[in-house]
Parts: structure tokens; sequence; C-alpha cells
């Protein structure tokens, strides 16, 4: 597997070419840590991450997919750019706390970057305005 990284996703200038990017097409349901689930929630808790979580949202200005113009309203995830392990949890690996791994997301976003839910692009169309086009008497 290629890794990923914040340094090439914040090259891609539009939303959806960062969602597509990201992007790992999982399944809903699927397990990721099981019955080790402990240790994902144990790290998440850690004062370290803590730190780490909270200049990554500084970095990112609190937008989605690091968007200028995406600012997250509601709840701010931090998403691991390349997918943790268990492996790395027990190995402390430096991929859990590299900022170059990380980056802010909106809930919606990061549903559609594990399990390919790509409606949300349609949130972030724009919507070409027409002389009239909201007075249809006058077309």
């Amino acid at each position: 597997m290629n890794e990923k990284s914040y340094a090439e996703l914040i090259k891609l200038e539009t939303f959806k070419e960062r969602l597509l990017y990201l992007k790992l097409d999982g399944v809903v349901g699927e397990d990721t840590f099981g019955i080790n689930r402990y240790l994902n929630q144990s790290f998440y808790k850690s004062q370290l991450w803590r730190k780490v979580r909270r200049d990554i949202i500084i970095r990112d200005g609190g937008c989605d997919l690091a968007m200028p113009d995406r600012e997250i309203r509601g709840d701010i995830l931090v998403h691991h750019i390349n997918p943790i392990t268990i492996e790395d949890l027990t190995s402390h690996s430096f991929k859990l706390l590299d900022p170059n791994n990380l980056v802010c997301v909106a809930y919606n976003t990061h549903n559609a970057i594990h399990y390919g839910d790509e409606d949300i692009l349609d949130e972030y169309e724009v919507v070409v305005r027409t002389k009239n086009d909201m007075c249809p008497w006058k077309n």
C-alpha cells in the first residue's frame, strides 16, 4: 500500500480531490480492532494524543480536509491518513502522532473516507446562479 501524506493532500486544490485521495472503501460494521478496541480507546484518551490533536486542529484551522473554506461546525475529528493498526499501537509507531499522517475532518467526511459515501460531495457542490433563476415567472 502506498503511504499517503498531509503534504501531498494539501497540494490537491478541491475538496473532491482530497476526499478521493483519502478514500479507503471500507465496509460498514467491519471490525477494525475487535476485542482489542481498548488499545485505540486508551490511546485516544492519552495526554500525548490530546496535545497532538489540538495542534492539528490549530494547523488546519478547524477546517474539513484542511480546506480553508470548509470550517467544521460541530465535532472535529482528527483522522489518520494512513489507518493505524494494533501493531502501531503496541509498538508506539511514529505514525500515531505524525502530523504528516493527520488531518481534520467532519463526521460525514470521516464516514465518506472509510465507507465510500460520496453523497457528501453533493453538500459542497457550488450552485451556479443565473438571472431570475429564483423567480420562475420571470423566465
